[in-house]
């Protein structure tokens, strides 16, 4: 596996190494008596090339706190800061836009798309964001799947890869725009103990790398130890 390309930008606004910062986050789910709490004025900050795991039981807000994190959903008070931007209360468009220029995100489950190959599914989020020239996303692309041991099947359809490098399409899809923040919800869940550390390494390794910070979700007690900042939840709080 080779080394990616250099990521521009490592650093924040006025040189900060601080990618993501969130402060007393709360978030409610259901209606009426089923109304539940979640988070409980969760704060926290992610600083470029870290890596830090989000541990605790079931139900504890870890999920809820990652979507909230990605500007996927809305907190009901707080504030999520996005590489030195107030993003939390933004309209959906410039939410939306500051999450394809910002954010990557790696999930239990590839999500990718099984009709197309390798390539063109880590290209997809570059045509998006519209950053590139075709042929500086193809070369992307490319070097990004050559960076996760898979420049050999750059033209294979998803449904010709085994799970394991169907989860490394998705890290280099998650990386194709040069992200501040990788955001990763149990990206091993469904692997072999071979496969999740393999995974693990590289995205590690891919923070070191291009300076990003990686927030990573996940209930195996050994992935968690080999992060270098682990945050520990219950019952909506860090503890």
């Amino acid at each position: 596996m080779s080394a990616l390309p250099p990521s521009p930008g490592a650093a924040g606004p006025a040189g900060t190494t601080l990618a993501l910062r969130c402060r007393n986050l709360h978030r409610h789910l259901g209606q009426g008596e089923g109304r539940v709490h979640v988070l409980k004025g969760v704060s926290f900050e992610a600083e470029r090339g870290q890596v830090y795991a989000i541990v605790g039981p079931s139900g504890c807000g870890k999920s809820t706190l990652l979507y909230l994190l990605g500007l996927l959903d809305r907190p009901d008070d707080g504030e999520i800061e996005i590489n030195g931007r107030v993003m939390s209360n933004h309209d959906d468009w410039a939410r939306t836009a500051a999450r394809g220029e910002h954010i990557g995100f790696v999930f239990q489950f590839h999500f990718l798309m099984l009709e197309f190959t390798a390539l063109e599914n880590v290209l997809m989020p570059m045509r998006k964001l519209g950053r590139l020239s075709p042929e500086a996303m193809k070369a992307r692309a490319a070097s990004l799947l050559e960076a996760v041991g898979l420049g050999e099947k750059t033209h294979r359809l998803a449904t010709q890869l085994s799970g394991g490098e169907q989860q490394r399409v998705a890290i280099a899809r998650a990386l194709a725009n040069q992200p501040t923040i990788l955001l990763a919800d149990e990206p091993t869940g469904n692997l072999d103990v071979k496969n999740s550390n393999l995974v693990f390494e590289l995205l590690t390794r891919l923070a070191k790398e291009q300076g990003q910070a990686v927030v990573l979700v996940t209930h195996n007690p050994e992935i968690a130890q080999r992060c270098d900042v682990i945050r520990r939840m219950r019952d909506g709080v860090f503890v």
